[in-house]
C-alpha cells in the first residue's frame, strides 16, 4: 500500500545538467518517506520553470525567498527542503527556510566560508526546524557495523585511522571544456577555500570521525594544485592527531588516475583492525588481534543488528551510494516526525549528522589550509 504519511519536500538547486540533485530525489523516495511538492530549481526563474516542469512539480517558484514565504503560508507547504546548490548558496537558502521551522536537508559541505558556517549555526540555534547536512557515506550498513563494534569494544584501545578518498575526474582540465559540475567545484568564489578536501576530503575526515567516535585535535596538511591555472587543491595529505592519543593519515585526491571513488577506512587497534571499502560497501574485514582475519558481510553472517538496521536487500546484492542517502532520509523523516509529536531536537536527531558535523568539517577545511599556507605547521582546530 502506499504511504499516505509522505513528508512534503521542496527542493533548491538540483535543475537541468545537476547530478546531485536527482541524487537527492531518488534517495528520498527509496524508503518511500518524502513526496517532492515544491521547487526553485535554478538560478533563474526562466531555469527554474522548465526544470520543474520537466519533474511534474506541483508547484514551482522564481527563487528560494519567494519558496521559502509562500510555502510556510500555505496548509500544505512542504514540511522539509533539500538544499543542493553549490556551497556559496548554502547558508542563504537553508536560512530563508529555517526561519519559517521548515527542515532542511542540505548537502556538504556546510557553507563555503567561515561566517556563513557561524551564521547557520546560528540559524539553526533560532529555528524550530531539524538541520541534517547528508553525509551519506555514514548510512552505509557495514559502517554502522564497523562504529557499533568499536563502540563494543572490538578493537580496544583505538590507535590508528587511516583514511582516504582518491578519485581522477579532474587530471585534466574538464572545468575549461565546460563540465559543470567541474566549473564550480575548482571556482573558489563558488566551492570556497578547499577543493579536494572540500568536496571529498570532508568525507574521509566525517567518516573517521563517525565511525571511531573520535575528533581530530590538531592537523598537519601538504595542500597541492596539478592542474594548470587552478586556485584550489586538487591533491592533499594531512596527517592527523586524534582525542585520546590516536593518530591518523588522510588522503584526498581528484587527480589519481585509475580511481573513481575509491574512499576507504581503516582502524586499528589494541585489541584488533577493520578496514572497509567504499567501492565495495558490502564487506567490512575484522582482524582480531593474533587471529586471521575474518570477512563480515551486509546481512550474512557476522553482520550485527547496527547493520540489519539499515539493510534492504538480500545478502550479496550491493548496497551502496543511494541506499546510503536513502538511509539519511529514511532517518531524516523520522527526525522530522519526532520533533512533531513533542520530541526533542537533540534526541531525534540520532546519529544524523547535523549542525555540529557541519562545522567539524568546515574547521577540518579552514585548517587544512592554514597549516598548508604556513609550510605545514601543525594547527589546532
Amino acid at each position: 500500500m502506499a504511504n499516505t504519511d509522505r513528508i512534503r519536500l521542496g527542493m533548491v538547486g538540483g535543475g537541468n545538467d545537476a547530478f546531485i540533485g536527482g541524487v537527492h530525489r531518488i534517495a528520498s523516495r527509496i524508503d518511500d518517506r518524502f513526496e517532492l511538492v515544491a521547487g526553485a530549481l535554478s538560478s533563474t526563474p526562466e531555469k527554474s520553470q522548465a526544470s520543474g516542469k520537466a519533474l511534474g512539480l506541483p508547484r514551482i517558484h522564481d527563487d528560494f525567498q519567494q519558496m521559502a514565504a509562500a510555502e510556510a503560508a500555505r496548509e500544505d507547504g512542504i514540511e522539509a527542503v533539500s538544499i543542493v546548490t553549490p556551497n556559496h548558496m548554502h547558508f542563504a537558502a537553508a536560512s530563508a527556510f529555517l526561519a519559517h521551522g521548515i527542515h532542511v536537508i542540505c548537502d556538504k559541505p556546510l557553507t563555503s566560508s567561515s561566517e556563513d558556517a557561524a551564521a547557520m549555526a546560528n540559524a539553526v540555534n533560532d529555528s524550530s526546524g531539524l538541520f541534517i547536512l547528508t553525509h551519506n557515506y555514514t548510512g552505509y550498513p557495514m559502517i554502522r557495523q564497523a562504529k557499533a563494534m568499536i563502540e563494543a569494544g572490538a578493537l580496544g584501545d583505538i590507535r590508528i585511522i587511516q583514511a582516504e578518498y582518491p578519485q581522477d575526474w579532474l587530471n585534466t582540465p574538464v572545468e575549461r571544456e565546460g563540465l559543470k559540475q567541474a566549473e564550480w567545484r575548482t571556482d573558489p568564489k563558488r566551492s570556497g577555500a578547499g577543493g579536494s578536501i572540500g568536496d571529498i576530503g570532508t568525507h574521509a575526515h566525517n567518516l573517521a570521525c563517525f565511525v571511531t567516535g573520535l575528533s581530530v585535535e590538531s592537523l598537519c596538511a601538504d595542500l597541492h594544485t596539478f592542474g594548470a591555472g587552478r586556485t584550489l587543491d586538487d591533491n592533499a595529505h594531512i596527517m592527523l592527531r586524534f582525542g585520546g592519543g590516536a593518530r591518523g593519515m588522510l588522503w584526498s585526491s581528484q587527480v589519481a588516475p585509475g580511481n573513481e571513488n575509491a574512499l576507504k577506512l581503516r582502524v586499528y587497534g589494541s585489541e584488533g583492525g577493520l578496514s572497509w571499502n567504499q567501492e565495495d560497501p558490502n564487506y567490512l574485514w575484522f582482524t582480531p588481534q593474533g587471529q586471521a582475519t575474518q570477512l563480515l558481510t551486509r546481512a550474512g553472517p557476522g553482520a550485527n543488528d547496527a547493520a540489519g538496521a539499515v539493510s534492504r536487500i538480500p545478502a550479496g546484492h550491493p548496497e551502496g551510494y543511494l541506499e546510503g542517502f536513502a538511509t539519511i532520509y529514511t532517518e531524516a523523516a523520522d527526525a522530522i516526525r519526532a520533533v512533531q509529536s513533542g520530541t526533542s531536537r537533540e534526541t531525534a536527531m540520532g546519529l544524523l549528522p547535523g549542525i555540529k558535523q557541519g562545522l567539524d568539517g568546515m574547521s577540518f577545511i579552514h585548517a587544512c589550509v592554514e597549516s598548508s599556507a604556513s609550510d605545514s605547521r601543525w594547527v589546532t582546530l
